[in-house]
């Protein structure tokens, strides 16, 4: 029986599904088993299951395969690139190759006389393939082996080139493509930002995961098309590629998949060639509720209660990347409706809230962020969120905005909850106004997420948790074992750690005479204030996150 005969007798296939596929394949010339996963009939596992069972070759999980450094090492990498067959096993003279085609004979055949070898093909999805050739040969070789060997394509060291030959090689196809490869892998591990750091005899990239750096794998000729790479990236940022002396900033705004991403690019001259950092702002994937934050059942309420009220300043603190901006768009999200005019000054305006007006801080222009605050005031807003305080002019504007019967939000740059009121003291805004003003303020920490394909429960040992930790003896605790799912890092994925601190009437006192920060922390412990440090370990002791990762974002 034939596969497609297969498929409709198993019920896998209805008939009028394979005409369709048929019908396909006759208009476009594809293979009949492409066209059925083409349409969506199918997934590649399912129609490879199949054929693993009419045609007795074994499927394979390269996810958790662990394959040897020496078999990766029976094929060149070229071979690998262009066949798309990657070595997994070797055993009595028989090389096992891994596939996602099994009708590739003429492949087999070249492989067999390549290593004298005989092979065995394994079926696998060509997704997992394909990231099994990333991880152990690196991102892009197929497209750099295009350009290595391309004849119309001269390389020189970086630093020698004119700015027509930088745009010459930056508009080639063979760069464009590699470019692509490497926002798109980005995006595909969920990057936040990419690194592309220049060095003597190497280039690097690296991308930012769930907070941490962690280095693509690429091949070594990378590094000879390093001004190319750049060049062209400047040019989707519309900077001056023949400029390699200064810094210079950029965006870039492309789509994905229906997904519009927004990338921030930064570049900076370094000694062994300019350095670019690349800011991906994925607008389909920032608007969050305030319970998907990680915020617990006590804190959102304590939260939702203060920005249903109709004035006041209520502040959100941490260091950059903690989340501050993603956690006032939540709460703005939470309140906008056609009764409430919302309008935000940002700098920049990261992402697009429907129904929310926003209004971007241009200093060329000098549109402050105080000058925007005042200018929109008079717009008779209800709401107001300030992307930051940062100096006393905006710090005075919000609370004149506050006094007016306005609600505020905004973020500051503190450590902790207890200590936003003093640093606006700081700046010189009179104690007074703090206390007529601020009704809440909120610290925050990101940490990593265990991954939920690796993970497992362990017994630790009492003597190395921190004291602070009331931990019970057989309790247990969980980590990631390390997984393809996680890049073998034990996480995937981030939350929040909370610590609110609403305004009592003690607290406020408190405030009002200028107290050190541990008497306000006291006051803001009976109002219902609970530290990162407990939120955090409330998120170990449910399986969360680890002692670790708390360890590292707070403090005693």
């Amino acid at each position: 029986m034939s596969i497609t005969q297969i498929l409709l007798k198993k019920g896998l296939l209805a008939p009028q599904q394979m005409e369709e596929a048929v019908a396909l394949q006759k208009s476009n010339g594809v293979r009949l088993d492409r066209a059925i996963v083409q349409l969506g009939f199918l997934t590649e596992r399912q129609l490879l299951e199949v054929m693993s069972e009419q045609l007795h070759l074994p499927m394979v999980n390269l996810s958790e395969a662990t394959i040897d450094p020496q078999v990766l090492k029976m094929l060149p990498p070229k071979v690998v690139y262009r066949k798309r067959l990657v070595p997994i096993g070797r055993q009595n003279g028989t090389l096992t190759v891994a596939t996602s085609d099994a009708f590739d004979m003429y492949a087999f055949d070249d492989l067999r006389l390549l290593t004298g070898l005989n092979i065995q093909p394994a079926l696998a999805p060509r997704e997992e393939i394909e990231k099994l050739i990333k991880t152990h040969y690196g991102l892009g070789g197929d497209t750099l082996d295009e350009m290595v060997g391309a004849d119309d394509l001269e390389v020189t060291k970086p630093g020698g080139e004119t700015s027509e030959d930088l745009l010459e090689m930056a508009q080639e196809a063979s760069v464009i493509k590699l470019v692509n490869e490497i926002i798109l892998e980005a995006l595909n591990e969920r990057a936040s930002d990419i690194h592309i750091e220049p060095y003597e005899n190497q280039i690097a990239i690296r991308y930012r995961i769930d907070g941490v750096l962690q280095e693509a794998s690429i091949p070594a000729q990378m590094h000879r098309f390093q001004a190319a790479i750049i060049s062209r990236i400047k040019i989707l940022a519309n900077m001056n590629i023949a400029e390699r002396r200064v810094p210079q900033d950029g965006r870039i705004k492309f789509q994905v998949g229906g997904r519009q991403i927004d990338v921030r690019v930064s570049v900076i001259p370094m000694l062994f060639g300019e350095g670019v950092v690349m800011r991906l702002l994925d607008k389909s994937s920032v608007l969050f509720t305030l319970q998907q934050l990680g915020m617990d059942e006590h804190t959102y309420g304590l939260f939702d209660n203060l920005i249903q009220r109709p004035h006041g300043i209520i502040l959100v603190t941490g260091p950059t990347g903690s989340g501050k901006t993603t956690t006032l768009y939540a709460a703005l999200n939470a309140i906008v409706g056609p009764d409430l005019k919302v309008l935000t000054v940002e700098d920049p305006v990261e992402y697009h809230l429907q129904g929310v007006n926003q209004i971007p801080v241009d200093s060329r222009v000098g549109m402050s962020f105080e000058r925007g605050l005042r200018a929109i005031l008079r717009h008779d807003p209800d709401v107001v969120m300030i992307g930051e305080i940062r100096d006393l002019e905006t710090a005075r504007a919000a609370t004149q905005a506050a006094l007016t019967g306005h609600l505020v939000f905004s973020t500051l740059h503190t450590n902790d909850a207890a200590t936003a009121p003093m640093r606006l003291i700081d700046m010189g805004v009179e104690p007074y106004l703090i206390c007529s003003t601020l009704i809440g303020s909120m610290a925050q920490r990101l940490v990593r997420t265990i991954c939920p394909k690796c993970k497992q429960t362990f017994t630790p040992d009492l003597q190395k948790l921190p004291p602070d930790l009331k931990f019970a003896p057989g309790e247990k605790l969980s980590r990631g074992a390390g997984c393809n799912h996680c890049r073998n890092t034990g996480f995937r994925g981030r939350t929040g750690l909370y610590e609110l601190m609403v305004i009592s009437d003690e607290v406020s006192d408190r405030i009002m005479h200028r107290a050190p920060t541990p008497e306000i922390v006291s006051a803001g412990r009976r109002a219902g204030l609970r530290l990162l440090r407990e939120d955090g370990w409330t998120k170990v002791r449910n399986g969360t996150t680890t002692v670790d990762e708390v360890l590292t974002c707070t403090a005693v």
